[in-house]
């Protein structure tokens, strides 16, 4: 398959102005799921940990069948660039899906995130596969190295945070709490925070339009979340620590 330099541009640009988008359709409400959702018809709405199992799976699929059935000669740039993309959707649909002890999802929510994940791993795979170009100097980039420690240091507060949050309620409660410890100590959306940060770092070290189009729809997507996270926790606990801020330490 050859690079389609277009459908490559046209896909990066729609990704940012929906984010844009989603931003400003979203800066008073957040997406109808988790503590945000409302009533939801029966028949309508999916279990959690099936809901998140399906809706990220596509972005490790998608990648992996374009590396099976690519038949150009692929660097080590590319391998691991885009390994590292499908690590954190394999910790996603594989571990924190079966983890998770969220409330059923709306099937249109599930929906669109599976169709928002095809086609960002469709994008995110054919660019490295097709498209890029790396040097046989492209691990001694400073923008690689960095980028990808960036990357790992991201997903390391990502997991670490949803550990926390998991370890928060007891099984069968429904209650919410305060969470505490790591990152939780300084903002209420840590979790948001390190996923930020980890494709933040994949935009520096891939150094490509997709890459940075993703990272600017995440910022836009899960930034808005954890203001509304940390507006929750500001209303429902009188106690909640006032220096916390909602998703940057001591900033906002």
């Amino acid at each position: 398959m050859h690079c389609h330099g277009d459908l490559v541009n046209c896909l990066s640009c729609g990704m940012i102005l929906t984010g844009l988008w989603h931003l400003v359709h979203h800066r008073k409400t957040q997406t109808s799921y988790g503590r945000h959702m409302g009533p939801s018809p029966p028949g309508r709405a999916v279990p959690a940990r099936l809901a998140w199992f399906l809706q990220e799976m596509p972005a490790l699929l998608v990648p992996l069948l374009l590396m099976l059935t690519s038949h150009e000669a692929s660097s080590l740039g590319k391998h691991v660039l885009l390994g590292t993309f499908c690590m954190h959707y394999f910790q996603r649909a594989f571990v924190y899906s079966l983890l998770t002890r969220g409330q059923p999802f709306p099937l249109s929510v599930m929906v669109a995130a599976g169709v928002f994940c095809s086609l960002n791993g469709f994008l995110q795979g054919h660019y490295l596969l097709h498209c890029a170009r790396f040097d046989d100097g492209w691990s001694a980039d400073g923008r690689c190295a960095g980028g990808l420690l960036l990357f790992y240091v991201g997903m390391a507060i990502n997991i670490h945070s949803d550990y926390i949050l998991h370890h928060l309620r007891k099984p069968g409660e429904v209650v919410y709490k305060i969470p505490t410890g790591g990152l939780f100590e300084y903002v209420s959306g840590a979790n948001y925070l390190g996923e930020i940060v980890e494709w933040l770092g994949y935009a520096v070290a891939t150094w490509s339009l997709p890459a940075l189009s993703f990272a600017v729809f995440s910022l836009c997507f899960i930034g808005p979340r954890a203001y509304h996270h940390h507006r929750f926790y500001r209303e429902k606990f009188k106690d909640y620590p006032k220096p916390r801020k909602a998703l940057i330490p001591f900033v906002f």
